[in-house]
């Protein structure tokens, strides 16, 4: 892929152009429930190609075709001429917009296509990559950060750039190369705030931050640990609440069951009353 860099004022930068290569697609027949699974069975994957200016349409490709192509990409920002199968002579430009994989196996099972304009600027998230060993790292054992892997770039297709390669070797310890030190070649703009750090330089950790490093991580450890123990205990508070319920209403039970218990001995009391007036009552 063609190089270009950019202006010499900062950090110099190449910026690896892309190229639109070709790819054939189909239009998608099996549109019902299952029927991805038996494309992909078939050795196809299905696709959707989309655009301001188009409706979306179902398609399906060639699963070793796409997979060939994104292996050789320096990204999955890929441009291409896509050549639709019974629309002869007719391509249509579009960048892989979005690629899903199976989570497991890293396989492609779906793909976005969209449409653009060779007239129109487009914008994409192109890659940050860099090149060289930083002399604070080589000379004062710092560390090379990489704060941001990917920065927008906006331009018309066919100055669309694949990579950004930012040399680094200039960087002491404590410097860093910021979105607006990144001069682009013609064409292109990169968006984002310019105070923005791209690559950085970081001092070495010592012995004694580490050690405080590791400390702070235990307290912080140990105040969640209590936390959770006082969560546990705040969660144990209602249970004991209702245990002192249950047990109030076993007492309440237990007085109105004596209540009863007394209640027919008043009437053995008041029996034998009855019995001494019968018989006073045959001796009339």
């Amino acid at each position: 892929m063609a190089r270009s860099e950019g202006v010499s004022s900062g950090p110099v930068a190449f910026f690896e152009n892309m190229k639109s290569v070709p790819l054939i697609a189909y239009p998608r027949l099996l549109r019902r429930r299952g029927g991805a699974k038996k494309l992909r069975a078939a050795g196809r994957i299905p696709a959707v190609i989309y655009g301001a200016k188009s409706t979306p349409q179902n398609l399906e490709v060639d699963r070793k075709a796409i997979e060939d192509l994104l292996h050789h990409s320096a990204s999955e920002n890929l441009l291409v001429d896509l050549s639709l199968d019974k629309e002869a002579g007719r391509q249509r430009l579009a960048l892989v917009q979005e690629v899903q994989h199976y989570a497991l196996t890293g396989k492609v099972i779906h793909i976005d296509f969209h449409e653009i304009s060779a007239n129109e600027k487009v914008t994409v998230m192109v890659p940050v990559e860099p090149v060289g060993e930083a002399t604070g790292v080589k000379n004062g054992g710092g560390v090379l950060e990489h704060v941001l892997f990917r920065v927008k770039a906006r331009c018309l297709p066919k100055d669309l750039p694949e990579v950004i390669h930012v040399d680094v070797s200039h960087l002491e310890i404590g410097h860093a190369v910021h979105i607006g030190e990144i001069k682009p070649p013609a064409g292109v703009e990169i968006l984002g705030d310019k105070h923005l750090s791209v690559l950085a330089v970081a001092a070495p950790i010592t012995e004694a931050q580490e050690a405080a490093a590791e400390a702070a991580a235990a307290v912080t450890s140990g105040e969640v640990e209590m936390i959770k123990e006082k969560k546990e205990e705040g969660e144990a508070a209602p249970a004991d609440k209702a245990k002192e319920k249950d047990k109030e209403k076993d007492k309440e039970k237990d007085k109105e069951k004596a209540k009863d218990k007394e209640k027919p001995g008043e009437k053995e009391k008041g029996a034998p009353k009855a019995e001494e007036k019968k018989p006073a009552e045959k001796k009339k």
